[in-house]
């Protein structure tokens, strides 16, 4: 595998120029499922194992696991900032320092899992309860100043879940676990 396909194992993000509510449902249910797809990837795991990085030079398993909530629940906050406020600009934040703290590079990966597990549930169901027009409220992003739609950011973290999901799954079989 190259260093592009290890990198982006499942492509880099292309979004969706027009999201249909059948879209929709479907990226719903990609996040829905990603708590137990990762709980699965990762069973089994040793130590050894949780802090092999999944490329050179890039995060390990754990801190995969770590960062996979902490992105998701910024998402989920935005999208409550995006529903409750008049295209707010969001926080941003800095994912390797994130990655990078005790608790994302050396910490037990069981809370995250369980954090990850009740925030799917919960972003699911705020998901479930949006109306069409609620799809098309935006928040501006401040690295970019460009206005995010909530249906084109429930596209990327569809595809953010199964991308860090690919880079677990592709160490596992690279190294034979």
């Amino acid at each position: 595998m190259d260093k592009n396909q290890l990198q982006y194992p499942i492509g880099r993000f292309k979004g969706p120029f027009r999201i249909t509510p059948d879209d929709r449902k479907n990226y719903i249910a990609e996040i829905a499922q990603l708590p137990a797809q990762i709980r699965e990837a990762v069973a089994g795991l040793e130590n050894e194992q949780l802090d092999t990085p999944y490329r050179t030079h890039g995060w390990t398993i754990r801190q995969v696991v770590h960062h996979i909530p902490d992105s998701h629940l910024n998402s989920y906050v935005r999208f409550k900032w995006a529903l409750t406020e008049s295209v707010p600009i969001i926080k941003a934040y800095d994912e390797k320092d994130w990655a990078s703290l005790p608790d994302a590079a050396n910490g037990p990966i069981a809370a995250s899992l369980n954090l990850l597990e009740g925030l799917h549930q919960r972003w699911v169901a705020l998901f479930n309860s949006m109306s069409d027009t609620d799809w098309s409220k935006c928040f501006v992003h401040p690295e970019t100043n460009k206005k995010v739609p909530l249906d084109f950011n429930l596209s990327l973290y569809a595809w953010h879940g199964k991308h860090h999901l690919a880079h677990i799954v592709n160490t596992r079989d690279i190294h034979g676990w």
